[in-house]
């Protein structure tokens, strides 16, 4: 084999390099992040976080650090962020919800793979802290898959439960959304009684069930997400009645359900609509729950490369959006940072 001259190798070598820097040049330019260029009505109020939630004063936001990571709480006045989790050894958390007397619902898991660390996304217990930090979280002892429903106004809760955690239980490829109260005797809570609101095997479609919220004022409804069923949609079961009604009614459009307007009117949903490429490439929708399938588009993350918006919560008082900024290409919930979103500011500007 013949030898190549030395000067031809070097040059070789400066045109390679020279391309790189140009396609590093490039691909830095094309995955410009949103939070480098946010309009004045959207804030960025942690660097790092996921799965937001807002405190019944809304002075207060509770996050996640990660998936199966420690739960912390930022206040929204001093940007001083606290850790609730610290006092204790745990296995990390994938949910964390304020409930109506200040204590916070926490789901994680009771073992962990990091081999397979998805598998414990649906093999998650629910738990009850107490905010005096002076002690660990009181087990419910039910198992919950994905995010519980919280009530804001009473000791409430409805929680999902999938074929995988009872494989001997329930049939293979099925889900049930459960409620109960939380019920506090001598200080220690517990769940009371104990109901199925839904099973998959009721409806006239095939889909996983996730609960999501309680529909304001009155919370006689319970919104979920119908995972699987014409891509997936929103959907409310009557607590009463047990009425299944689909809110998006829209196949092949991603519609998943993610908190919800006080006055009932409304619920956030994550949304493809702007692209249909998937849940990888969402933004946050305002969806009207009357029936007609009225979407009103939040946030354009989703319009940078690589990016999108998710995992929305309304404050209670109906003047904040928080959310996180996400990443096309990593698992559902993950997020990189807490944002809030001024609903006032931003129909004042036409957005």
């Amino acid at each position: 084999m013949k030898a190549i001259p030395l000067r031809l190798l070097c040059a070789g070598l400066l045109i390679a390099a020279a391309s790189l820097r140009a396609a590093e040049a490039a691909a830095s330019s094309d995955s410009k992040s949103p939070a480098d260029d946010l309009p004045p009505w959207i804030a960025q109020v942690t660097r790092f976080g996921e799965r937001a939630d807002w405190s019944r004063d809304g002075k207060k936001i509770l996050f996640l650090e990660k998936t199966y990571g420690d739960v912390f709480e930022v206040d929204l006045e001093t940007r001083v962020i606290r850790p609730l989790t610290h006092h204790y050894y745990h296995l990390g958390y994938t949910r964390a919800l304020y409930l109506s007397n200040g204590d916070i619902l926490l789901s994680g898991p009771e073992a962990f793979d990091p081999r397979h660390p998805h598998e414990s996304r649906v093999q998650c217990f629910l738990y009850v802290l107490d905010p005096r930090l002076n002690k660990p979280p009181v087990p419910l002892h039910t198992k919950c898959s994905e995010g519980p429903a919280v009530s804001r106004r009473r000791l409430h809760i409805a929680w999902t439960q999938v074929s995988a955690q009872y494989p001997g239980e329930m049939p293979p490829d099925t889900s049930r959304i459960l409620e109960a109260d939380i019920v506090y005797e001598n200080g220690v809570p517990r769940l009371g009684d104990t109901r199925t609101v839904l099973d998959s095997r009721d409806l006239p479609f095939k889909c996983t069930l996730e609960t999501q919220n309680f529909r304001p004022p009155d919370e006689r409804e319970l919104t979920f997400s119908a995972y699987g069923y014409q891509n997936t949609e929103v959907c409310g079961i009557d607590l009463t009645t047990r009425k299944v009604v689909n809110y998006s009614n829209a196949p092949g459009q991603y519609d998943e359900p993610e908190g919800i307007f006080p006055d009932g009117r409304h619920t956030l949903v994550e949304c493809d609509r702007q692209n249909r490429r998937g849940p990888g490439h969402v933004d946050l929708w305002k969806l009207a729950l009357d029936g007609s399938g009225q979407l009103e588009r939040l946030t354009f993350f989703s319009d940078y490369p690589g990016y999108k918006a998710s995992n929305g919560v309304i404050s209670d008082d109906g003047r904040f959006l928080a959310f996180q900024m996400a990443r096309a290409n990593e698992p559902a919930g993950v997020g990189h940072g807490i944002f809030v979103l001024d609903l006032a500011r931003a129909r004042a500007a036409g957005k």
